[in-house]
């Protein structure tokens, strides 16, 4: 069984597209959250991952669209797209977001999924091995695939060691899942900020319990375009193209 994992694809269908196009052949799709908040295309990138057999957990900018977050929680820009979200989203896929309750689910394959943290699943950013390793010791399965922070990381703690390794994930180099407790990040498809603008995921293989992280190239200026039309911030826009 082959997985496609994605997070914080922020209503960005040209790096949706430009994944989905790249990862060939999958069985399911696991998303992290946030769906939606930054973009310009929130219906689009909706309406095209429910074309697939779907995993999909809330995040803080899925829950606030569906007025299930505080908006003072969230920066100016944030809040200005959010406003944008509600307004232009259709209600069926006002509906489908409402419907995602899950922050954080276990899966049957010994993979937890969570989008920020098992201590705080829609908003703590994991970005250390203090805040890794509290959360390690939380999650009861050996894997656990978080997002959240658009940075990809994976934060490992070998079976023989009491120390937390952070590690930065190798493109195109799988990593075995059976030896070591890891909290793994692939990245934001749709607003990276680790200063690579390339959307990032990742695959899964449950047969053979592998992750492999992958980067795509995608049509930024065609985003931005979007973005210009809809007034969005302009620090919003300029960052995309930085990775930032």
């Amino acid at each position: 069984m082959r997985i496609l994992v994605t997070s914080d694809i922020h209503a960005n269908l040209a790096a949706l597209d430009a994944v989905l196009k790249d990862a060939g052949s999958f069985d399911q799709v696991w998303c992290l959250g946030d769906t939606v908040g930054y973009g310009p295309e929130p219906n689009e990138c909706i309406n095209r991952l429910r074309e697939f057999d779907l995993i999909c957990l809330a995040g803080n900018h899925d829950l606030a669209v569906a007025g299930k977050a505080a908006l003072w929680d969230f920066t100016q820009d944030a809040q200005e797209v959010i406003f944008w979200t509600r307004h232009w989203l259709t209600s069926n896929n006002l509906d489908w977001l409402n419907s995602l309750t899950n922050t954080s689910l276990v899966m049957d394959h010994g993979i937890t999924l969570v989008h920020g943290s098992l201590r705080d699943p829609a908003w703590e950013y994991i970005t250390d091995n203090n805040a890794a390793k509290i959360n390690l010791d939380l999650i009861t399965t050996p894997i656990c695939l978080n997002g959240h922070t658009h940075f990809p990381a994976i934060y490992r703690k070998p079976w023989d060691d009491w120390r937390i390794l952070e590690e930065q994930p190798q493109v195109n180099s799988p990593i075995r899942l059976t030896l070591d407790r890891m909290l793994i990040n692939p990245g934001s498809v749709g607003q990276p900020r680790d200063e690579d603008p390339r959307a990032a995921y990742a695959i899964v293989d449950i047969d053979a319990m592998t992750y492999t992280f992958r980067r795509v190239q995608y049509d930024v200026s065609s985003t931005q375009k979007l973005m210009k039309q809809a007034n969005f911030p302009s620090r919003l826009i300029r960052r995309l193209r930085f990775g930032q």
